[in-house]
């Protein structure tokens, strides 16, 4: 069916809905006028008579009410459509890909899908595990939608590719000897201990 056709179904129902051609007009903004002629129109088109005088008023005939039985199944259509639609756009349904470092899946990503699920069951949620420093090229190339990283990994701020959130800071635990001249410092940075002997851990 085309816009039109819709269109006139539309009035079709408001009338049966209303029961008088003015009181149609002003549900849909219309003038009379407007309304008798886009059912003449309709009823021309499908060749059938819709409508038959009442004294002063019109009722719709039999035709009609066919007519209505089955348009009635695609204005369902249509407004299940615009229900998703509608839902689409506020964020509700569609695909988020999201690509996360293996620790982030069950300490960030899991609890936001369990979230999600319950504020927005219409939305499917794909991870795909990452390593941190992987994640950019996976959002460069289109691959993810979002992605968890360290900050250490990440480019500069002045790369316009990327929309950067903090989430939350990560606390490091720094082990020094008593007697080490920042064993005592107050606001230590990472950068202070760039010169500093390291001891790391090893596998096994």
């Amino acid at each position: 069916m085309t816009e039109w056709d819709i269109k006139k179904l539309r009035i079709l129902r408001t009338l049966r809905e209303r029961g008088t051609v003015t009181a149609t007009a002003e549900a849909l903004l219309m003038t009379p006028s407007a309304v008798s002629q886009q059912l003449s129109n309709l009823a021309k088109q499908l060749g059938v008579p819709l409508l038959t005088a009442q004294g002063r008023r019109v009722r719709l005939t039999d035709a009609a009410h066919l007519v209505l039985r089955h348009a009635e199944v695609v204005f369902a259509e249509l407004e299940r459509a615009e229900a998703e639609l509608a839902g689409h756009l506020r964020g509700e349904t569609g695909e988020v890909r999201i690509g996360a470092f293996s620790t982030a899946v069950p300490a960030l990503v899991v609890p936001a899908v369990e979230h999600l699920r319950a504020v927005a069951p219409g939305l499917v949620v794909r991870v795909r595990e990452a390593e941190a420093a992987h994640a950019y090229e996976l959002l460069s190339a289109g691959a993810v939608d979002l992605a968890l990283s360290l900050a250490a990994q990440a480019p500069t701020a002045r790369d316009t590719r990327f929309s950067r959130v903090p989430l939350l800071v990560d606390p490091l635990d720094v082990a020094l000897p008593a007697g080490h001249r920042f064993a005592a410092a107050p606001g230590l940075r990472l950068a202070d201990l760039a010169h500093e002997p390291w001891i790391f851990g090893g596998s096994g």
